[in-house]
């Protein structure tokens, strides 16, 4: 490949732009003025362009500096990664694995779902939360490998996504000692008078609840709504109100968080869903993660 042009000029002609002049360029580059307003000059005979226009005591750039900026900027930001890449070729490969994760899902479920990948030699994670449609959407786009989430993937005539089950848990209340003891042994009455923290409206289990205490003609007196459950648990293990859990997690959220549990959520199940773009997973990684559910079925 042959160029009309050398790098090492655009390089100074980049130095200048960034600088915002040639005499702060020059001392950047520890060269005499005279020396990098040459090389500028070279790069303009080159391309045929002027490249910079006098402005009052200084320079600004004109239309064609301004897009060999542009140019400059992914040029030179490719050659400072190029170290970064060539190491990284030579090394031992990472495996990689990006996974997106529903917001409202509980982060201690979270961590055991991905159990399976988590000891895998070289691995490298990425975690990325939000909500589902937002997620969906970077999966649709190969940014994200798998969705975690506490519901299947809606339909979407515009997104083939495949719901796989990893399995379900069902939920208990659980308080700060000093709250389970002032609710009492009137469970599951007491939590008509118990402040509670709940998972926002309209999420899967937050509806679940409602239904629960509608069929037991409870008036829930809510203090706090999340939409983070790792934050509803921190608020609950501060002493603000008595919360739902996964039971799953029982073991985990005691030796979190400074909490006992109260009573069980009796008929109300959380579910938990990896969502994928294949209906025949070719991941090797979301194979492992899908492998006890399959098992289980």
């Amino acid at each position: 490949m042959s160029t009309s042009f050398n790098y090492k000029h655009l390089y100074y002609f980049w130095v200048v732009a960034k600088e915002g002049g040639i005499s702060r360029a020059a001392e950047k580059l520890d060269m005499a003025v005279q020396t990098v307003s040459a090389q500028v000059r070279e790069l303009e005979r080159s391309l045929g362009y002027a490249l910079l226009k006098p402005a009052g005591r200084g320079l600004v750039l004109t239309a064609a500096g301004q897009a060999a900026l542009q140019q400059a900027d992914q040029i030179f930001q490719l050659g400072e990664d190029l170290p970064t890449k060539v190491r990284d070729a030579v090394s031992t490969p990472a495996v990689r694995l990006a996974v997106g994760i529903c917001d409202g899902l509980p982060k201690l479920v979270v961590h055991r779902l991905l159990l399976p990948v988590i000891a895998e030699p070289n691995l490298r994670l990425l975690c990325h939360e939000g909500g589902l449609d937002d997620l969906l959407g970077d999966l649709a786009l190969h940014r994200l490998d798998i969705v975690l989430a506490d519901r299947p993937a809606p339909a979407n005539p515009n997104l083939k996504l495949y719901s796989h089950a990893l399995g379900s848990t069902t939920i208990a209340w659980y308080g700060t000692a000093a709250l389970v003891a002032e609710a009492g042994s009137n469970f599951p009455d007491c939590l008509a008078t118990m402040p509670l923290l709940l998972p926002m409206a309209h999420t899967p289990l937050r509806e679940r609840l409602d239904l629960w205490f509608e069929q037991r003609a409870l008036r829930p007196r809510v203090v706090g709504e999340f939409a983070d459950s790792a934050l509803l648990k921190t608020f609950g293990a501060s002493g603000m109100g008595i919360f739902p859990a996964a039971q799953w997690a029982h073991d985990d959220l005691l030796a979190h968080y400074a909490v006992q549990r109260l009573g069980p959520c009796e008929g109300v199940t959380e579910h938990f869903f990896a969502i994928g773009t294949e209906k025949k997973v070719q991941h090797p990684l979301v194979q492992r993660l899908l492998q006890p559910a399959l098992q289980a079925a």
